[in-house]
């Protein structure tokens, strides 16, 4: 399966797993790369000796290619881009950012650049300030999101009409029929995280995964969009979310309710109740917790079903 993204990545399927806060450590990102994906370590939830751990652990794990995901609000940003130059790390994925600030830095280093947006106009600016690819991401995905809630089904074809570089489709994928109608409304690849979240190899706390298999349908909801739009799992913390906007509540309001770690609580430590639970509306397809291969290679086998059922229309 060749094409623009796995020439660019040197990758056998054109399949990327996300770098999630508090989930996509060295573990999973080997795991996914072993078996010809693009497997990324979430920076935005590690201490800048944590990341260069787990960088070194997952070059002793995988001889494939693998990349590092970096919020660029990091408050330890220069540190954790130096890690990733002396570390040798080939593949950098930047969001929350200009993209201006270290795509070229980063391309002198020969270090391959990926940033990701979430409208066309970011889009644009990314293209222009000269990264390799885009990740454009629909409103359906876990997370920090856009404000504009613009879906994936709609993003994509918009997104693929202004841009001539790599398009990686995000947001409400998880099987490989989802995979395949990203790649006919213009993607060259897809970037997965929430079926991602449910394997044995993600570092979350395994009930915030088995909660995530039980999600359904309307179970999710994008809020605190007066701060970062993110996309949370309902629980208790999201009806304090919700009572407290009935009373129409002040910026201040809302980060005093936020509180610190709020995201490590529940992803990372299991507190379901208070903590902050971030995943895609896709849970509701998510039916089971497995290895990080059989979701891998899952996703190959039904879009190759799936596209020979189009073939065959």
């Amino acid at each position: 399966m060749t094409n623009p993204i796995t020439e660019l990545f040197n990758i056998k399927y054109p399949v990327i797993q996300a770098g999630m806060i508090w989930a996509s450590g060295w573990k999973l990102a080997s795991a996914v790369s072993n078996e010809g994906g693009l497997g990324i370590i979430g920076a935005g939830s590690m201490y800048p000796e944590v990341l260069r751990e787990h960088i070194q652990k997952c070059k002793k794990a995988t001889t494939k290619p693998f990349a590092v995901n970096v919020p660029m609000l990091y408050p330890n940003l220069e540190e954790i881009m130096q890690i990733i130059i002396e570390e040798g790390v080939e593949i950098v994925f930047t969001s929350a950012g200009n993209p201006k600030t270290w795509t070229g830095y980063l391309q002198e280093k020969g270090i391959k650049v990926v940033h990701v947006v979430s409208s066309v106009k970011f889009a644009l600016k990314a293209e222009q300030a000269g990264v390799d690819a885009i990740v454009a991401e629909g409103f359906e995905a876990g997370g920090h999101n856009g404000r504009d809630e613009t879906t994936t089904f709609t993003l994509i074809p918009m997104v693929k009409e202004q841009i001539k570089i790599p398009l990686i489709a995000a947001g409400g994928i998880a099987t490989g029929r989802g995979m395949l109608a990203a790649m006919v409304l213009g993607a060259d690849a897809v970037q997965v995280g929430s079926r991602f979240v449910a394997s044995h190899e993600a570092s979350s706390h395994q009930a915030f995964k088995e909660m995530v298999v039980k999600a359904q349908e309307g179970d999710t909801m994008l809020t605190l969009k007066e701060l970062a739009p993110v996309r949370l799992l309902k629980n208790h913390f999201f009806e304090e979310i919700q009572e407290l906007y009935s009373k129409n509540p002040s910026k201040e309001d809302l980060i005093t309710l936020l509180g610190r770690a709020r995201a490590k609580k529940g992803m990372f430590e299991g507190d379901l109740d208070e903590g902050e639970l971030e995943i895609g509306q896709i849970a509701g397809l998510i039916h089971d917790i497995k290895p990080a291969a059989e979701i891998l290679h899952d996703m190959i086998r039904e879009f190759e079903e799936a596209k020979a059922e189009v073939a065959a229309l």
